[in-house]
């Protein structure tokens, strides 16, 4: 059964989420605190290889994750995940061969993934008995060729939207901080991923830090909010894993986004106004795996006691209060939501 535009870009885009946050995650829990310990462990090298080579795999890994998701073939999804990397821009070639650095262009590996879905799906089962033949060279070179070609384009347009932000960041840092944690706090709710939109646009510094606190807040948040209707780990899970698990709750009533809103965009205003920073690759994650206030640590050249306790505040207790706050203003008060709105059932 051949699939239409809309599961086809909802498969690339779960897909791509899940694929970055394999070959991502790994490098933003342990360089920085293997980089820390390589004076007296030089051994740990081997780590920081590692995670380098699972970043440089992400084209690979979300492609992997796409035609998983899609129930494509082995066939139809190695094929996907060679003209993923063609279109990723992370491979280059050179005199002695090819010289590889970084994850790739993430929107364009979406781009081209889908391009090369949408192949797959047209072509179907036509080649038959010559499908191993033909498909992997078509797809290969249709698809990846036309990632190649949307390359530059595409990285020129996320080069100019990261410049925007940076710019608006030193310009008006608490207005920007305050629209990052909005923007963020949605993104996670979304089908989108956040992390990928953090990587692909290249948001770092004051931004990436305040993208994190918005997330922050709307996974505590929501925690909160459904305590009483949902188990104890699935109110954990919002944010000891994502908030992403509320999307189908958030999306048919679209209302319960407000206090969500709200509490995002204290928290990326806050975060602006005490500089709380991140990077490209940990914008996106909010409090998960510990990433987000971990980039805020590393952000600054040394760590005080202070600093740790800041950064605490930021991405606990104050989340925490206001998901609190927030849940007694609108649930007890004004009757806006119930936990019942909130309820998700895994049994």
């Amino acid at each position: 059964m051949q699939k239409n535009g809309k599961e086809i870009l909802m498969n690339t885009l779960n897909g791509l989420s899940t694929g970055i946050i394999v070959a991502l995650v790994p490098g933003a829990l342990l360089n920085n605190l293997i980089k820390a310990l390589l004076p007296k462990f030089p051994n740990l090298a081997i780590i920081l290889t590692m995670t380098s080579l699972a970043a440089m795999m992400l084209p690979v890994a979300s492609a992997a994750c796409v035609g998983m998701i899609g129930k494509l073939s082995p066939i139809q999804t190695a094929s996907l995940a060679l003209a993923a990397v063609c279109g990723a821009g992370n491979f280059h070639f050179t005199k002695q061969g090819f010289n590889a650095a970084g994850s790739g262009d993430v929107i364009n590996i979406a781009v081209t993934i889908m391009i090369g879905y949408l192949l797959i799906e047209l072509l179907g089962t036509k080649f038959k008995a010559y499908t191993v033949l033909l498909l992997p060279t078509l797809v290969l070179i249709v698809a990846g060729g036309l990632g190649i070609l949307t390359l530059k384009p595409v990285q020129q347009i996320t080069t100019f939207i990261g410049m925007i932000i940076a710019h608006l960041t030193n310009l008006q840092p608490i207005l920007t901080g305050a629209l990052m944690g909005i923007a963020f706090a949605l993104l996670i709710v979304s089908p989108i991923s956040s992390v990928g939109i953090a990587t692909a646009v290249g948001i770092h510094g004051i931004a990436a830090g305040s993208a994190n606190l918005g997330i922050t807040a709307a996974s505590f948040a929501l925690a909160i909010y459904g305590w009483k209707a949902n188990s104890i780990g699935t109110s954990l899970a919002h944010f000891l894993g994502s908030p992403k698990m509320q999307m189908a709750n958030l999306m048919t009533r679209p209302r319960l986004l407000l206090p969500i809103i709200i509490n995002a965009a204290i928290m990326g205003g806050v975060g602006a106004l005490f500089k709380i920073g991140g990077t490209p690759t940990s914008a996106g994650f909010g409090f998960s795996g510990l990433i987000g206030p971990l980039a805020a640590l590393n952000s600054w050249q040394s760590n005080s006691i202070g600093q740790i306790i800041e950064v605490t505040i930021l991405f606990c207790v104050l989340p925490i209060l206001l998901g609190f706050a927030s849940n007694y203003l609108f649930n007890n008060r004004l009757n806006y939501f119930s936990a019942q709105d909130f309820a998700l059932n895994y049994e």
